[in-house]
């Protein structure tokens, strides 16, 4: 029925996955927001590329996933905010946003990055960014998944 509110909360993830370690990170971001704890949200797993305005005005939430390349968002990241930045601007004020960054020094630029452009879309962050940083570590991919079921779990509760 046209207009009728919808039953479930939409949480969008888009991540940037050039490697098969930060496949497994996304891999672990949708796992973790597909817990069949979790009711009523939906889940969509997007690259940059993939992503379209569209997709983020649908969003009840989003899940940034990014490496860190020379000191700043990946290339892929960037093209998704170029593309969808003034399509979305003021029509997702206050979107709640998480991000993550596989990062091979300290991540502080990509960080930097992101959340300025965070900021002039006017989205909130609801926790800290994730740093996965270093050399690979089995345990970024348990990070991930965490956070995916915290991004989930919130919206489901309500929490924003």
């Amino acid at each position: 029925m046209a207009g009728a509110p919808r039953a479930e909360k939409r949480l969008l993830i888009v991540a940037h996955v050039p490697s098969p370690n930060t496949t497994r990170l996304r891999d672990a971001a949708l796992e973790g927001a597909r817990a069949p704890e979790i009711a009523g949200v939906e889940t969509r797993a997007l690259t940059p590329f993939e992503t379209e305005p569209d997709d983020v005005l649908a969003a009840d939430a989003l899940l940034i996933g990014t490496t860190e390349n020379l000191g700043y968002m990946s290339g892929a990241l960037k093209d998704f905010f170029d593309r969808c930045y003034y399509p979305v601007l003021e029509k997702t004020e206050g979107l709640p946003y998480a991000l993550y960054i596989r990062a091979g020094h300290d991540g502080t630029g990509t960080r930097r990055a992101v959340e300025s452009i965070a900021t002039g879309l006017k989205w909130r962050a609801v926790q800290a960014p994730l740093i996965c940083r270093g050399e690979w570590q089995e345990h970024f991919v348990d990070d991930c998944r965490e956070l995916g079921m915290a991004m989930a779990a919130g919206l489901e509760a309500g929490i924003f």
